[in-house]
């Protein structure tokens, strides 16, 4: 007999053992393969998980950011805007003032200059008008010029003498009043036509 059938045929259980001890280390290296490509598939599944949640958080982030940075600008524009005009009704309600010191100064205009009472007037009206262009109120220009409804209110009209008068401002009814580049008070005019 040669040694290997000899090997073989002295312990058929150790041929048995050896081969099952084969399959259960194939066995074990299988599912060694499957467990490492099942935890290699789960940590893909993490890291695509985390890259999504850092993506939406990253999205949220800037989505608040640009929000407040709106909220600022908003802020800051209506801040300007109260500023530039907040002292509007106050300036509106001596508007009348003026124009009863415009009614007085032609009242006196037969006075003498040095009159007391025109001097005392034509110095208040001067510290009214200084008041007014100080805090950014003008007169609107009008006579002469084009009628314009976002300056003028046009309260009747008259036949024009000569043509170039026609849709110009004739007369002044009342005069009106910007407060920096918005109206404060329309201009009541005579328009001809």
């Amino acid at each position: 007999m040669d040694d290997n059938s000899a090997i073989n045929n002295t312990n058929p259980n150790m041929q048995d053992d050896t081969a099952e001890a084969v399959v259960d280390a194939a066995s074990t290296a299988a599912d060694d393969v499957t467990a490492d490509s099942s935890a290699a598939t789960e940590g893909q599944d993490d890291i695509a998980r985390i890259e999504a949640e850092r993506d939406e958080l990253k999205d949220k982030y800037l989505r608040l950011q640009a929000e407040f940075d709106n909220f600022r600008k908003r802020t800051l524009k209506e801040k300007m805007e109260l500023l530039k005009s907040g002292g509007e009704s106050v300036l509106k309600a001596v508007l009348p003032v003026i124009d009863d010191f415009d009614r007085a100064i032609v009242a006196f205009a037969d006075d003498p200059d040095d009159a007391p009472q025109k001097q005392g007037i034509m110095l208040i009206y001067n510290k009214f008008r200084d008041f007014l262009k100080h805090n950014g109120v003008h007169e609107i220009e009008a006579v002469g010029t084009d009628f314009d409804t976002d300056l003028h209110e046009a309260i009747t009209k008259i036949p024009a003498a000569d043509a170039a008068l026609k849709n110009k401002v004739v007369d002044i009814i009342q005069k009106g009043y910007m407060l920096n580049d918005k109206v404060l008070r329309f201009a009541k005019v005579v328009v001809g036509e």
